[in-house]
C-alpha cells in the first residue's frame, strides 16, 4: 500500500522499519495509552519477523510526514465485511497537530473504497480521550464498553470503548 495526501504518506512497513518501531514500542510514555506503560519489550528482530508475515489483509503501516516516519497504523479483517484499525502518532512533537484524523481518513477511505469493507471498528482505551475525540470527529459511533477487559503491566484494570464506522457516517478530512 502507498497512500499520499499532500505531505503525508502511509506505506507498508518493511523489516528495515523494525528498529524504529522497537524504539516506539519500548517507550512506556508512548505505549501507556495502549496498556503498556513499560513498553512492549519486543526486539527489532522480533518486530521484523512479524512485519515479514504481514499480508494485504492484515498489515502494519508506517506514517510519514515529509518523508520522515512519525507513527504507525495497522489494520486487519474482523470478518468478510468489516475491518479493525489502530493508529499511533509516535513522534511527540507531531501529536495534536491534526495529522491523525487526516491519516485515518486516508486509510478508512481506502478500506471502504478499495478493499470493499462496509464497517470499520476501533477499541481505544476508555481513558484515551484524545483518540476517542478523533474517532468521533471521523464519524465513529460508540457501540459498547468492555469494562475491566484486561490488566496492564502495572496491574491496573483497563476498559475499552467499542466504536464502529459505516461509509454513510464517515467524515473524510483528506479530501
Amino acid at each position: 500500500m502507498l497512500l499520499k495526501y499532500k505531505n503525508l504518506t502511509i506505506r507498508n512497513a518493511v523489516p528495515a522499519d523494525a528498529p524504529q518501531l522497537a524504539v516506539w514500542w519500548n517507550n512506556g510514555e508512548l505505549m501507556a495509552h495502549a496498556g503498556f506503560p513499560l513498553g512492549t519489550g519486543e526486539t527489532a528482530a522480533e518486530i521484523a519477523a512479524r512485519i515479514a508475515q504481514g499480508t494485504d489483509e492484515s498489515r502494519r503501516l508506517i506514517l510519514e510526514l515529509d518523508g520522515a516516519p512519525i507513527g504507525e497504523m495497522n489494520y486487519g479483517p474482523n470478518d468478510g465485511s468489516s475491518a479493525w484499525i489502530g493508529v499511533k502518532i509516535c513522534e511527540i512533537p507531531q501529536q495534536e497537530r491534526g495529522y491523525g484524523k487526516i491519516l485515518l481518513s486516508m486509510l478508512i477511505r481506502w478500506l471502504f473504497e478499495v478493499q470493499g469493507y462496509h464497517k470499520i471498528t476501533v477499541d481505544p482505551d476508555r481513558e484515551n480521550l484524545r483518540s476517542r475525540h478523533v474517532y468521533e470527529r471521523l464519524g465513529f459511533q460508540a457501540v459498547g464498553l468492555r469494562e475491566d477487559a484486561w490488566t496492564d503491566q502495572l496491574g491496573a484494570h483497563r476498559s475499552y470503548v467499542d466504536y464502529e464506522l459505516t461509509p454513510e457516517n464517515f467524515v473524510d478530512f483528506a479530501k
